[in-house]
């Protein structure tokens, strides 16, 4: 896992709660997605995690979670008391690897970078995936119009701005990226749990595959003893 590490990191604390928990996640056989703090019910940790390939379960976000939240009293990154959620990167998941940028190729993306590149920062596109550029590696954008098949996109991304023509720009430079639920991507990631785990029948310990529309990934919450000091 050391030899893809994240390029779209934290700042602040949740970068400092990040050196916390990476090293434990990775104890799992896991690896660390994204950290986030949010004032939601007081304080929220957010802990976004999974498995490098395959299946992520509730007992994976479990074990995470009982592992994690000593650390965190131990070194006590946040004053006062907090919540810890522990959750799987979901379908339209974060892109903070390079391989994620080179799994999900031909898939659509919302990104938005650290400097500003022909006059804007924020793009959608279908991602073409990378390739090597004179100051390092690239990534393609691809305009939806530009798409053979018609792809069922939510409404709340129709009006983001998308490039007039394929671009590429600077790996190095993502500040942050996402997938875009459509149809062809529920359809990929169910394919690809089921191919990465041919001993499994289902992507839950229940029996249920769960419902991968990227509002119930699986996510276990707990509330820790209050940081009284």
């Amino acid at each position: 896992m050391a030899d893809d590490p994240r390029i779209v990191t934290e700042t602040g604390l949740d970068a400092r709660i990040a050196v916390i928990a990476e090293p434990v996640i990775q104890d799992l056989g896991c690896r660390l997605v994204r950290v986030r703090v949010s004032g939601q019910n007081g304080v929220t940790v957010q802990i976004m995690a999974e498995r490098p390939t395959g299946l992520m379960t509730i007992s994976d976000c479990e074990k995470i979670s009982k592992a994690l939240s000593p650390e965190l009293d131990v070194h006590d990154p946040i004053s006062g008391a907090y919540h810890l959620e522990v959750s799987t990167a979901g379908v339209d998941r974060p892109l903070v690897r390079k391989s994620d940028f080179e799994r999900w190729a031909g898939h659509l993306a919302r990104v938005e970078m650290a400097i500003t590149i022909g006059g804007q920062r924020r793009f959608r596109g279908q991602l073409l995936g990378l390739r090597d550029a004179e100051n390092g590696l690239e990534f393609g954008l691809r305009p939806m119009e530009k798409r053979g098949r018609k792809t069922k996109v939510k409404s709340t991304e129709k009006s983001l701005a998308t490039p007039e023509a394929d671009v590429w720009l600077p790996l190095a430079d993502v500040a942050d990226a996402n997938l875009i639920m459509t149809d062809e991507l529920i359809d990929a990631a169910r394919a690809l749990l089921k191919a990465e785990n041919p001993e499994f029948d289902t992507a839950t310990e229940d029996g249920q595959m769960p419902e991968l529309d990227g509002d119930t990934d699986l996510e276990i919450n707990t509330e820790p003893e209050p940081n009284t000091d």
